[in-house]
């Protein structure tokens, strides 16, 4: 038996939906149970590319707040967890077309160019 769809969290639309599903997160009560800060490290295990709007639209939408609602200390504070949480996280190669060509040097590594 499935539990409740994660994209029937306000915000949270069907691509959210499949990238939980991709790393483990099965449904809305799963999704409430870790949080949003273990939920995105999961998705960022999973592959999935750090992005602050994401980060904070997650905790705001685990609260039932509008998207937007994120604003001045809470959003600094917010940006703070995510710079740690990105820093250190290790992600996992998308696809093994990915984990072939980072192996090989093809794709590049972050950082200053």
């Amino acid at each position: 038996m499935s539990g409740t769809p994660v994209s029937a969290i306000r915000n949270l639309g069907p691509a959210f939906e499949t990238a939980c599903t991709d790393a483990g997160i099965p449904d809305a009560e799963t999704l409430r149970a870790l949080g949003a800060h273990e939920a995105y490290r999961k998705l960022l295990e999973a592959g999935q590319r750090p992005h602050f709007i994401g980060y904070y639209v997650l905790h705001m939408a685990l609260q039932g707040r509008p998207w937007n609602d994120c604003k001045g200390e809470e959003k600094d504070a917010l940006r703070a967890q995510f710079d740690a949480l990105k820093a250190d996280t290790k992600a996992t190669p998308q696809s093994a077309m990915d984990k072939i060509l980072n192996e090989i040097g093809v794709i590049a590594k972050p950082g200053p160019r």
